[in-house]
């Protein structure tokens, strides 16, 4: 691995670009979180994000294809099990999930239920699936009468835990999950124990940034690990540390919003001399893809294009820039879940050959075997590299 070798990776957390070919099987049939957002707001316009070769992966009101992308494109499907912020990441990096993580759509069982409540301290609310921000509606006024935590889940297999800030105190309410953590391992093995913290008062509940995910470990060696193994850093910004556990990074760098992430993205670019950058912008999925918020969450499209400049002017010679996502989150259907979609890969830097078309590529996997092979590193990841496809034969 070169000295000079540097990976930004910017993961716009759930910008589908199109159902996969199973996205029958999870309920997702003709979903796509790009296309169906420009539709609902009558287009975007994102210059730089189109001359880079956005439009050249679908139809997409108001990025039209471009005729000379200025960067390396293509679409990547998944192939692990479900449709989890977490297998995409851990897929993106090279580690493939087999077997889908125990959900509990009904609810979890009350002998597990009454083993997390002996080991905190108190009784729950909720246990229900249900969506964040209706539950604190429905239990606010009954959590701060009783000063019970509301539990509840999703279709993914999370087990989330809201708490009024004036009730459970934010660091009570993170101690609460890692012994929930402790508890929920298999054969409960529950992918994500996630905090959620709230405030205001009856009728206006809002949640805060102070959110929290404590994530299984990954079972295996991804990208991250193997870039740290070889002497290199690797600084994981925004939600990065939780959904890997801290597997394969030298630095975590916390973040509360979209803008925030990009301002530490860049800091980290400009502190890191070899290896790799990676970024969650969470704010696409959180705030507007489960909420059903088409506009909003073209607006952040919009916000995260303005700031492309910025990215790639820290950018050195033999540096990449990677965009892409991590699964679909598409807000105009009914369901307020994530969808099962291709993901958009969009690859700027001076070793590439300027706007090679990669195709639809089966696994996100291809995209750790070809940084694997990008910076020379030893060690197998699934997937396959396309790296002598892109790379600028000098």
């Amino acid at each position: 691995m070169a000295d000079s070798q540097r990976a930004t990776i910017i993961i716009l957390d759930s910008l589908g670009v199109g159902a996969l070919p199973d996205a029958d099987q999870y309920g997702d049939r003709h979903t796509n979180t790009l296309a169906h957002v420009c539709r609902a707001v009558g287009g975007l316009a994102l210059p730089h994000l189109t001359a880079m070769g956005l439009g050249n992966l679908g139809h997409f009101s108001g990025i039209p294809p471009a005729a000379s992308p200025s960067a390396c494109h293509g679409r990547l499907g998944e192939i692990s099990a479900g449709k989890d912020s977490t297998t995409g990441h851990w897929e993106l990096m090279g580690l493939v999930t087999e077997k889908p993580f125990p959900t509990y759509p009904q609810g979890f069982p009350r002998p597990l239920m009454a083993a997390i409540e002996d080991a905190i301290g108190t009784k729950t609310l909720g246990n229900v699936a249900a969506s964040g921000t209706d539950i604190i509606q429905q239990l606010g006024d009954r959590h701060l009468e009783t000063a019970y935590p509301i539990v509840y889940t999703s279709v993914d297999s999370v087990f989330q835990v809201a708490a009024h800030e004036d009730v459970i105190p934010v660091n009570r309410l993170y101690t609460i999950c890692e012994t929930a953590r402790e508890i929920l391992v298999p054969p409960h093995g529950i992918c994500r124990v996630i905090a959620r913290p709230f405030t205001g008062s009856s009728g206006a509940y809002r949640r805060t940034a102070a959110r929290r995910d404590f994530t299984l470990s990954p079972p295996g060696k991804t990208l991250l690990n193997l870039v740290k193994d070889a002497g290199h850093a690797v600084i994981g910004v925004g939600k990065i540390g939780d959904l890997f556990a801290g597997s394969g990074l030298t630095r975590s760098v916390y973040a509360r919003d979209n803008g925030e992430s990009v301002d530490r993205t860049l800091e980290a670019m400009g502190d890191l001399t070899t290896g790799i950058v990676i970024s969650n912008l969470v704010d696409f999925d959180m705030h507007y893809g489960h909420r059903n918020d088409p506009r909003g969450y073209g607006q952040a499209l919009t916000a995260f294009d303005r700031r492309i400049p910025e990215l790639l002017a820290k950018l050195r010679p033999g540096d990449l820039l990677v965009i892409t996502a991590d699964h679909g989150c598409d807000p105009t259907t009914e369901g307020t879940d994530h969808t099962r979609e291709f993901v958009p890969l969009l690859l700027w830097g001076e070793p590439l050959r300027t706007g090679t078309d990669v195709g639809n590529r089966d696994s996100m996997a291809d995209l750790g075997c070809t940084l694997h092979d990008y910076f020379g590193l030893d060690g197998n990841l699934r997937g396959e590299s396309f790296w002598k496809q892109i790379a600028r034969k000098d």
